[in-house]
């Protein structure tokens, strides 16, 4: 196997690779690789799991890095720019003295059981395959994770469970509350949900020929193939997956959880709590490393900050921001980064990734690396953007005033002969052409002063760059449903973005409301020239509707008349220069 990497002669990896410092003492490829399949792993319960080994060519031991999810292990070798395919490039950290093995939880993958989607079991399961690894023959007694996305979850689970021999995690692109990436503030995130769960129901029950996986991973792996993937979004691609899936999963347990998730437990109640990881992050004390692309809005991005603060207590951890697009599918991103961590970490080797401050972020459109011991940045001060009733967005509110728009679905009973009513079907405030180049990074929040005439409604909030000749790319955005406006004071901290709480309450008709709702935390240069744009509507389905990575909503079909009053505020974190 040729070992992949930077260098030449190596199989080339896709997009960063580290968050822009120089590694010292970083380990070298040397080794071959030999592979197991189908490997029984027995928790404690007396379930067994499967995984594949990847080890080096050695009598030696080595660390060993565990990557466990859901999705089918067969395929994390094949190099298709999906969202399932996580684990990491095996032919990276094996050949430079690390043992891989990626483990199906129960009852996906040919693991036996019953699979429960990220809860209290599931933690068990992954701390037991840690433990399972320390104690087999290729191994030193180290072990670390490796994965991302659904696998970083798994890493957060374990870390936990605080099995002995895990000595650290890298966990980038992770959620620690389930709730949080299948519903948005109250509002559902369908285009999402239903379409990852039936796609994990129908590999769970497909049968892979791995002679197959693997002519078809020769031929996506191949040079000019592999570049042309550098940038697919693999999120993204997930929540088109309703467009191809044509075969239904199992009822039992994949109609089952759909169900429950969507239909029985809309707030956050005992279901999301065995599935809420945060609730112990405070008892972690490993090395911990955090990051996430900064258009990851819809999905891993939120909880990016909440886990860094949720870690405080913690001296190692340490975080990288990167930029859009930089974590695509297949994973192959900061794997050197994720090397002189393990390095460091596993096999007590100075690299240098622990020296300076904790936080690194790449800063889109300065296109350079910053970086900060505090998040927010200690050098951001909040502006206050009014929604004027101009529709532009200032720092001076000008005459009071307030905008409306109408919030009716398509087919949602208007009368077809009825003159249109007059009313925009969403609104936009945009700031002036900047007359030079605005900073921001930190934490962001709209806070808005709005009646609505119905009881209830969706906020659905998008912030774009838009450039000379008009074109605007989407930064970042924030969800509320209006009956969940109310914060949680105990769980919001001072300086941080407002948290929901779960306790719906009818919104008083035609009564101007406050409305809290946190935009995703995010970092840009607007350059001179440029305005800043904020879209609010109440519907994403449309086409041309304000959305993030394609994400969708489910909508609430209760037609309003919804007024902004120009009291209304953009709190957004400006960098001092």
């Amino acid at each position: 196997m040729i070992a992949s990497g930077i260098e030449k002669g190596q199989r080339r990896l896709n997009n960063i690779q580290t968050s822009g410092r120089q590694y010292r003492n970083v380990t070298e490829p040397s080794f071959t690789t030999i592979r197991t399949n189908d490997v029984g792993i027995v928790t404690r319960d007396g379930t067994r799991l499967l995984g594949d080994v990847y080890r080096p060519d050695s009598e030696s031991r080595f660390p060993a890095l565990i990557s466990f999810s859901a999705y089918p292990r067969q395929i994390q070798g094949v190099g298709a720019p999906l969202g399932f395919i996580e684990a990491g490039a095996t032919d990276f950290f094996v050949p430079r003295g690390y043992v891989q093995v990626i483990v199906n939880a129960r009852g996906t993958g040919g693991s036996e059981g019953t699979w429960s989607m990220l809860d209290e079991q599931e933690w068990r399961d992954v701390a037991d395959v840690v433990e399972w690894a320390a104690e087999q023959p290729w191994c030193d007694g180290n072990v670390g994770m490796l994965g991302i996305s659904y696998f970083a979850c798994a890493q957060l689970a374990a870390a936990v469970e605080r099995p002995p021999h895990l000595k650290a995690i890298f966990a980038p692109v992770a959620t620690e509350d389930l709730y949080d990436i299948i519903w948005h503030r109250g509002l559902q995130s369908s285009s999402f949900f239903s379409a990852w769960l039936s796609a994990v129901g129908v590999m769970a029950d497909k049968h892979w020929d791995d002679r197959a996986l693997d002519l078809v991973g020769k031929a996506l792996n191949a040079p000019p193939i592999h570049r042309r993937m550098a940038h697919f979004n693999g999120e993204a691609i997930v929540a088109v997956l309703k467009n191809v899936i044509r075969k239904a999963p199992a009822e039992e347990p994949f109609g089952r959880l759909w169900r429950e998730a969507v239909v029985e437990h809309p707030t956050h109640d005992d279901f999301w709590a065995v599935r809420n990881i945060g609730r112990r992050l405070s008892e972690v004390d490993i090395p911990v490393y955090l990051g996430c692309d900064w258009d990851n809005a819809p999905m891993h991005l939120p909880s990016t900050f909440s886990i860094w603060r949720s870690l405080a207590h913690n001296p190692n951890v340490r975080m990288a921001m990167v930029g859009d697009g930089e974590y695509s599918w297949p994973w192959e991103a900061m794997h050197y980064e994720a090397l002189a961590w393990y390095d460091h970490h596993l096999k007590a080797i100075d690299t240098g990734i622990m020296d300076g401050e904790p936080i690194r972020y790449f800063l889109p459109g300065a296109d350079e690396w910053r970086t900060t011991t505090t998040w927010p940045p200690s050098e951001s001060d909040i502006a206050e953007f009014a929604l004027r009733a101009d529709g532009e967005l200032s720092l001076d509110e000008g005459v009071s005033g307030s905008r409306s728009y109408l919030a009716l679905l398509p087919g949602a009973g208007q009368p077809a002969h009825l003159e249109p009513s007059g009313l925009p079907g969403r609104l936009e405030w945009q700031t002036d052409p900047l007359a030079e180049a605005m900073d921001f990074a930190g934490d962001i929040e709209l806070r808005l002063e709005a009646t609505i005439t119905a009881l209830d409604t969706a906020w659905i909030a998008v912030l774009y760059d838009v450039d000379h000749d008009g074109a605007a790319k989407p930064l970042t955005g924030g969800w509320l449903r209006a009956t969940l406006r109310h914060t949680d004071e105990t769980r919001s901290l001072p300086g941080a973005p407002a948290v929901t709480c779960q306790r719906p309450a009818a919104v008083p008709v035609g009564a101007t409301v406050t409305y809290r709702i946190p935009i995703v935390p995010n970092a840009r240069r607007i350059a001179a020239g440029h305005r800043l744009r904020l879209v609010l509507a109440s519907d994403d389905q449309a086409k041309d509707a304000p959305k993030l990575l394609g994400f969708e909503h489910t909508s609430i079909l209760e037609p309003s008349v919804n007024t902004v009053h120009s009291s209304s505020r953009l709190l957004l974190p400006l960098l001092r220069h």
